[in-house]
């Protein structure tokens, strides 16, 4: 039921592989209760060939098939909590409604099902436990890292002729995207800055009528495109925005786009939060800017122009942090030794 293409599992199949173990896959994309059906009948073909049982994201609703079928140790990357992203930060229903009680109680007996939870902050972990009631030690943090075979260094295709300010998304509430579009509104005077807004979601609709009340005339919007086709719209940025809102997800997660920008070597700008704190230091590696600022964002978009040096400082810094520690290789490496530990 994991998503194959999503970055979170490529990351986690391919550093596997790279520090040398075989991955055996149990997947499938069927819907309702075939799914389970055609995961048991993979698992038949699997049977006594694996050590260990790792249920990606998503998984809360097959670690109880997981459970019931595996004979040795489980880890499950929640990667994100349901009762978090459904009800606390996206508003889909009522805190206290039966489908939010639906979505703690997944993430509850999918975390107690399994041996090691993996999660991509301390802030995320020190989250689940305090919603769950779980003790943090259950839980192991892995950073989430980028596929450095899709998102690497690039030079521009064309020079461009403005400074090209970019972000990608889902439009999910944790992200904020009306604030860049308020933060494009501020600098509307400034006509030599282009933002290029990319991909569609629940807020979208939102933010394009902001746009257009604004006038923004430096926002350009882009259809969602493939994992594989992101890498050469963020080529032709000279900025990448990461998230800016003010949920509670929002103070707990890294977005994947922050580190692709690390990966491709592109100064990214993003939320202060202690999640992103356990990784980055403002100035070094990233410029950091006020959740829910758009004033704020809009100073440090104008920073990032005036000053090259500081683009250059922070680009460099952030692809050689990527190189060190958080190449797939790498981050699995770690998950590796620290599971070792705890056989």
């Amino acid at each position: 039921m994991y998503d194959k293409n999503y970055s979170r599992n490529r990351v986690i199949i391919r550093g596997l592989a790279e520090n040398g173990h075989e991955v055996l896959e149990c997947q499938s994309q069927a819907t309702g209760f075939k799914k389970y059906g055609e995961l048991i009948r993979q698992h038949r073909q699997l049977k006594g060939r694996y050590d260990l049982m790792m249920v990606g994201f998503p998984g809360q609703t097959v670690m109880p098939l997981a459970k019931m079928l595996c004979r040795t140790k489980i880890i499950f990357d929640a990667f994100s909590s349901h009762y978090g992203g459904y009800i606390e930060d996206r508003g889909y229903h009522r805190k206290f409604s039966l489908m939010a009680l639906n979505y703690w109680l997944w993430d509850w007996f999918s975390v107690m099902l399994a041996d090691v939870v993996l999660l991509d902050t301390q802030a995320h972990i020190d989250y689940f436990s305090r919603l769950l009631k779980i003790s943090p030690a259950r839980f192991k943090r892995i950073f989430v890292s980028s596929d450095d075979k899709v998102f690497f260094p690039q030079t521009k295709k064309q020079p461009e002729e403005k400074f090209i300010v970019y972000f990608h998304g889902t439009y999910i509430p944790l992200q904020g995207v009306e604030y860049i579009i308020e933060a494009a509104s501020l600098l509307k005077s400034e006509s030599d800055i282009e933002f290029r807004l990319l991909g569609k979601g629940q807020t979208f609709k939102k933010v394009q009528g902001q746009s257009e009340k604004f006038k923004t005339g430096n926002v350009k919007f882009f259809n969602p495109a493939k994992y594989e086709e992101l890498p050469g719209y963020m080529a032709q940025a000279d900025v990448i925005l990461g998230i800016f809102g003010l949920t509670k997800k929002a103070g707990y997660v890294i977005p994947n786009k922050v580190y692709e920008a690390l990966a491709m070597k592109k100064p990214v700008i993003t939320r202060k939060s202690k999640a992103l704190e356990e990784l980055l230091t403002d100035r070094e590696n990233v410029l950091l800017a006020n959740p829910g600022d758009p004033r704020d964002l809009a100073d440090k978009i104008l920073e990032l122009k005036k000053y090259k040096e500081l683009r250059i400082k922070i680009e460099e810094n952030g692809y050689q942090l990527f190189k060190e520690k958080l190449t797939p290789k790498k981050v699995v490496k770690g998950m590796i030794d620290e599971l070792r530990i705890k056989n």
